[in-house]
């Protein structure tokens, strides 16, 4: 447990001195751009909003800052404790509120579509029962007995009943998975089809029976045991509709993601341009790999150093061209230089991170040889030395923390892998027997999206923007953004082209050989 305090203590100056150095860093370069701040550019108007630090937009400042930084700056940190400000603006404040109307209006219009969903559904299955029931409470005494076909009937009606409500519950009651911007067609039509098939039932069924009031029981049976067909028959066209239609592959849709070009292929069938972007937004939390805005920092950064060039000045009215001719082509000769100064980066850049990786490897592997699974029988000869699979974890992490640490701020993975994360999954690898290797896959190697914590990655609303209407179909050449806070994915819509297949037949008979010989040959 001392270990784990350690630990702990440990992650909490780490934190502790990146949260400081971001706002020295920040003071720092405010007081450098306030002599600019009193010429004209008073009007404009910029407020900063810092976000916590389990915020993914965190680590950008951090990871400039350890570009500075050597192999010791752990023995050289001073940690100086603080409370975090924050700021929000009006602007923000009221995107805040019209984000909880658009949230509220989302709902509203899901749970009435369940609503009417749920009781058209109780209607269509209380009307069988009641074009039975009915001439039984009205006219008992005027009904002809039903015979032993009748009653068959009753049966037939209770089990093709029960296999509509089974099939109804599978295809129907989901939890939904998305709030999509328009309804689904196929649905609203099948919903549409069923009001007008019962509704038309009903409206034959109270002027030649009720009205007339018919004693042909066996008939009135008869005629619930068609509806009941016909509802099945329905169910069977909306399985066609909703499940079996988009089956068939018919479309490749490219997604490329704007911020670092990341790109996927999927096979579509027919779908909606709503529905599509579903397909593509649940295979993009599982195939894409983590969006780490802080890997863009560097670039970004560079691109502006080298792009902004040497001012020029005319003072006293003075003829200056030949000098600032002069001035433009040495920026232009230092900008043609940064070719090599992103080499020298890039260069510099793996060979720390090969280095510290190779510390971290050694690190957990040497970790890993002091835990030991204990059989039954030997967990009977000392049962005070025991652990339990998180207590070895918290044993064993102080000697690897270090490495770990540097290792994640030099790949500025730092921001989605906090202390309990990692604790719980060296406690998962331990109680499996997973090895060292196993451990390190997820720190190694960026994994997909769902991989990391919910709360770090997961984007609550998306926007769909589509020059066509959602709810048609996709075509050859359609495109469409799926938008969210920090990057948009463009999905690009391509059909599959007709392949035209034509046969040969080889006589397998035909496979004779010759064997041709040289005099220049050693055979």
């Amino acid at each position: 447990m001392s270990a784990a305090m350690d630990t702990e203590s440990t992650y909490s100056g780490y934190s502790h001195y990146s949260g400081h150095s971001k706002k020295a860093h920040r003071q720092g370069r405010d007081r450098h751009k306030s002599p600019r701040s009193k010429d004209g550019s008073r009007s404009e108007k910029s407020v900063t909003i810092q976000t916590p630090p389990a915020e993914p937009l965190l680590g950008n400042d951090s990871s400039r800052a350890e570009e500075g930084q050597d192999d010791n700056w752990g023995e050289t940190t001073t940690a100086i404790t603080g409370t975090s400000e924050h700021s929000i603006s009006q602007e923000d404040i009221a995107r805040i509120s019209k984000d909880l109307e658009d949230s509220v209006g989302l709902d509203c219009k899901r749970y009435l579509g369940l609503t009417v969903a749920a009781v058209l559904g109780l209607l269509v299955f209380l009307t069988p029962i009641a074009f039975i029931l009915l001439p039984q409470i009205l006219w008992r005494d005027d009904l002809e007995p039903c015979g032993t076909v009748c009653e068959g009937l009753f049966i037939s009606v209770a089990f093709k009943l029960l296999i509509l409500l089974i099939g109804t519950w599978a295809l129907f009651f989901r939890q939904p998975k998305a709030d999509l911007p328009r309804v689904f067609v196929f649905r609203a039509l099948l919903l549409v089809l069923i009001f007008l098939f019962v509704f038309s039932y009903w409206l034959f069924y109270g002027v030649r029976i009720l009205d007339s009031k018919d004693t042909n029981y066996q008939g009135i049976v008869q005629y619930a045991v068609s509806l009941v067909d016909a509802l099945l028959f329905i169910h069977y066209l909306a399985i066609v509709l909703l499940e079996l239609r988009q089956l068939q592959p018919m479309f490749t849709v490219k997604v490329v993601r704007s911020t670092d070009g990341e790109s996927r292929y999927y096979s579509l069938g027919h779908l909606s341009i709503q529905r599509a972007a579903l397909v593509v937004l649940e295979n993009y939390y599982r195939d894409f790999t983590v969006y780490n805005p802080a890997l863009l920092t560097a670039s970004k950064s560079r691109a502006a150093k080298h792009m902004a060039g040497l001012k020029v000045y005319n003072v006293d009215g003075n003829n200056a061209s030949g000098q600032s001719r002069a001035m433009i082509a040495a920026a232009a000769r230092r900008r043609d230089s940064s070719h090599n100064e992103l080499y020298y980066e890039e260069a510099d850049h793996e060979r720390r991170v090969k280095k510290r990786r190779a510390r971290l490897v050694v690190a957990v592997e040497e970790a890993f040889t002091h835990i030991k699974r204990l059989q039954t029988e030997e967990q009977q000869k000392a049962p005070g030395e025991m652990m339990d699979p998180r207590e070895a974890a918290q044993a064993i992490f102080p000697s690897m923390a270090r490495a770990l640490q540097k290792y994640l701020r030099t790949t500025r993975q730092q921001q989605y892998h906090s202390m309990e994360s990692i604790l719980q999954h060296l406690s998962f690898c331990i109680t499996n027997n997973m090895t060292p290797k196993a451990f390190l896959e997820r720190y190694l190697n960026p994994g997909p999206t769902l991989q990391y914590d919910r709360d770090r990655w997961f984007s609550k609303q998306w926007t769909l923007v589509s020059e066509e209407a959602v709810t048609s179909g996709l075509q050859d050449g359609i495109v469409f953004v799926l938008k969210c806070l920090d990057f948009s994915l463009v999905v690009n819509v391509k059909k599959i082209p007709f392949i035209k297949l034509s046969e040969e037949f080889i006589d397998p008979k035909s496979h004779k050989f010759v064997l041709r010989l040289q005099s220049e040959t050693s055979v």
